[in-house]
């Protein structure tokens, strides 16, 4: 799979909260590079869950393999090193090669627009190249440069955490509900401008989103949960069971 920028088998994740179990499978799944995929389900289905996975942030109990091969850089194998807690080797990829968009932007609010943009450069020691000019220019926020996350509107600070996830050039992004806190209009607009930077950048994107006939317009594929539940008396399980859908 030499174009397989992340390769899951039988990837497992479990958590408990009061008394209740979720559980997380992903059989298997295949993501190459420059694809444009979108995590749909209702919330509480996972695709949270499966997306700070990807982003390696969350550990996962057990994989037969799961592996992240940057274009052009070797495999790693994300499985062995979450047994082997090495966290510093996580944090070195995700500073490197990702790029995350959150549903309410997670800007720095005491940073300007400019600096929020340019911090990746700086996390990866890139010199200044004029990025954050240019996708401020690109995402309409040349006049914000210098005004400050909470005098922005939170279109405009959708667009600035979006001009920050491509700053540094990352093969991957990822966006959890980067458009639920807008309305129609502005939601449409927000995605057309990411999608379309992400496009020119030969970017893989991974978007979670409960809103599958927004993510299809857009031309992102499938990956959605079957969702089942067990009653016991130790407690309920659910279990989200992601599988890819390609139509």
């Amino acid at each position: 799979m030499p174009d397989a920028v992340f390769h899951i088998c039988q990837l497992r994740k479990q958590r408990i909260s009061s008394g209740a179990a979720f559980c997380l499978e992903v059989p298997e799944l295949i993501i190459e590079a420059g694809e444009r995929l979108a995590l749909v389900g209702a919330s509480g289905s996972g695709k949270s869950t499966l997306l700070d996975i990807l982003a390696m942030v969350l550990s996962v109990d057990c994989a037969e393999q799961f592996t992240f091969t940057p274009p052009g850089q070797p495999l790693h194998d994300l499985a062995q090193l979450w047994r082997h807690g090495q966290q510093d080797v996580f944090t070195r990829l995700r500073r490197r090669y990702f790029g995350y968009v959150l549903q309410n932007g997670g800007l720095l609010g005491f940073l300007t627009v400019r600096d929020n943009i340019a911090l990746p450069r700086r996390w990866c020691a890139l010199p200044e190249d004029g990025s954050a000019t240019r996708l401020a220019e690109r995402l309409g926020l040349t006049r914000l440069l210098d005004a400050y996350p909470a005098t922005l509107s939170v279109g405009e600070r959708q667009r600035t955490a979006i001009a920050r996830a491509l700053a540094h050039n990352p093969p991957v992004v990822l966006a959890d509900e980067p458009t639920a806190s807008l309305d129609p209009l502005n939601a449409d607009g927000v995605m057309e401008l990411f999608l379309g930077l992400a496009t020119e950048q030969g970017v893989t994107v991974i978007v979670a989103s409960h809103d599958w006939p927004r993510m299809q317009r857009y031309g992102l594929r499938r990956i959605a949960p079957e969702l089942t539940r067990q009653f016991s008396a130790s407690g309920d399980q659910v279990t989200a069971r992601f599988a890819r859908i390609d139509s």
